[in-house]
């Protein structure tokens, strides 16, 4: 997914699974807590359907659509976490788990921060 792409541009835009069937059209975006880069977006699938969320990485826009590779069925049983909401940590791991995405390892604050490289605390 292109990372320098406008979240705002991605909504209303529709969604397509790995075969080309239409899932829905985009109804927001969320931004990972740490980058502020889009992570995830909610997909309207059907009139009185709820939002399903998929993730951008893998997903691709092209020709104005997001290409989701993926599964209908797979992305239409995923988690339901309801939108306008923030998505918890661990609300994010189950749609990874869902997926069957690998989860990036937590970031460990740099405790030797501020220290020069090759000095050692005695």
């Amino acid at each position: 997914m292109q990372t320098d792409l406008d979240p705002r541009n991605l909504i209303g835009r529709k969604a397509f699974d790995r075969n080309g069937t239409k899932i829905g059209t985009i109804d927001e975006v969320y931004l990972d807590d740490a980058t502020g880069v889009p992570e995830w977006a909610a997909i309207r699938t059907g009139l009185f359907s709820r939002d399903a969320f998929v993730p951008l990485e893998p997903s691709e826009l092209v020709e104005g659509t997001l290409r989701i590779p993926f599964e209908r069925a797979l992305i239409k049983d995923a988690p339901d976490f309801g939108v306008g909401r923030h998505l918890s940590p661990e609300q994010e791991l189950q749609l990874y788990h869902h997926y069957g995405l690998d989860v990036a390892p937590p970031k460990v604050p740099d405790h030797d921060f501020g220290k020069l490289a090759g000095t050692e605390d005695v």
